[in-house]
């Protein structure tokens, strides 16, 4: 069996209902069910919330809301890895597997993540067969800026440099750098459960070009990737021939 867990927790603080904002049309969070729903790579895909009104629309969108999470869960502080810890615990307490092979393969996918496309998701799907003993594959981006040149300044305004010897050095001498996209974490149900790192030499980063990486966290931030997702969907519809 495998799960895609979408957390979506109702307090979002600094685009208030974000999880449910208008985006380009639909919720938000229907994009990331439907990324997960196209791919048909889940037997099951599943919507962590504590809120009634975003388990209602996850549910109008094709995916299932078994479970109310505590609200223990869903504050400020929780981190995602115990909320897909308790999804999978519901899972497993609640016999769903009785009709379907063991849990092993545990997605999750962000619902702020409307540039994850179904392709991804496939794609990273045949990266893990190819390497099964892998714990995770998650998406990630090259800094398009080496991050060894990156600049402090005070409270004066006075620069120091991060990392002094690099300054002087090539762009093209310096390692390539990449950070978590915060799209997806691909794992098995015994990583998770043993909370093994995502970031370490047993996981995979998927790269995604810059592109379809946005972080949604401020007005600018979404108006940004509205833009880059209007411009996928112009990509992704078929041209007329005259």
């Amino acid at each position: 069996m495998k799960l895609a867990v979408i957390p979506a927790r109702g307090g979002s603080k600094r685009i208030p209902r974000k999880n449910i904002k208008l985006f380009n049309g639909k919720p938000m969070i229907a994009w990331s069910i439907e990324a997960a729903l196209q791919s048909q790579i889940f037997d099951q895909v599943i919507v962590s919330t504590d809120d009634e009104e975003i388990a209602t629309i996850a549910k109008q969108f094709g995916a299932k809301v078994p479970f109310l999470r505590p609200a223990t869960l869903a504050d400020d502080y929780t981190g995602t890895a115990v909320v897909v810890q308790h999804a999978i615990n519901w899972v497993l307490q609640n016999q769903w597997q009785q009709e379907q092979d063991p849990l092993t393969i545990v997605a999750c996918i962000y619902a702020t993540a409307p540039l994850l496309s179904a392709s991804v998701l496939n794609h990273a799907m045949a990266i893990w067969q190819q390497r099964p003993r892998l714990d995770f594959i998650f998406s990630g981006c090259r800094f398009s800026f080496p991050i060894q040149r990156a600049l402090y300044r005070d409270t004066d305004g006075a620069v120091f440099a991060v990392q002094p010897e690099a300054i002087s050095k090539r762009s093209q001498d310096l390692p390539e750098t990449f950070h978590d996209a915060g799209q997806f974490y691909l794992g098995t149900a015994e990583s998770w459960l043993a909370n093994r790192p995502v970031f370490s030499k047993s996981s995979y980063l998927y790269e995604l070009p810059q592109y379809l990486v946005q972080d949604i966290d401020t007005i600018d931030d979404w108006q940004r990737a509205e833009l880059l997702h209007q411009l996928l969907l112009q990509r992704a519809q078929p041209t007329e021939r005259n």
